[in-house]
């Protein structure tokens, strides 16, 4: 019986503050890495998808970044 499946890991790249699109306050966003892999017998083998989020601390909304951009707010 082999068992299979998927493990999440989330990476903090940055928190930075900035004026939030949807609640127009002032707040901190968190910027994460979170990678997807593929496990086998629970020991991760290798990455299946790569996400790049943006979470604003006042409302909760979360939005996809593209790599470069987040790349580059977090290299500040």
């Amino acid at each position: 019986m082999l068992i299979l499946g998927f493990r999440v890991t989330r990476v903090l790249l940055a928190t930075v503050v900035y004026v939030c699109d949807r609640c127009k306050q002032n707040a901190a966003h968190q910027l994460v890495k979170r990678v997807r892999k593929f496990t086998l017998f629970f020991v991760p083998l290798f990455p299946v998808s790569t996400r790049y989020l943006d979470s604003c601390a006042a409302c909760g909304r979360v939005i996809d970044v593209p790599e470069q951009q987040a790349l580059a707010a977090a290299a500040q």
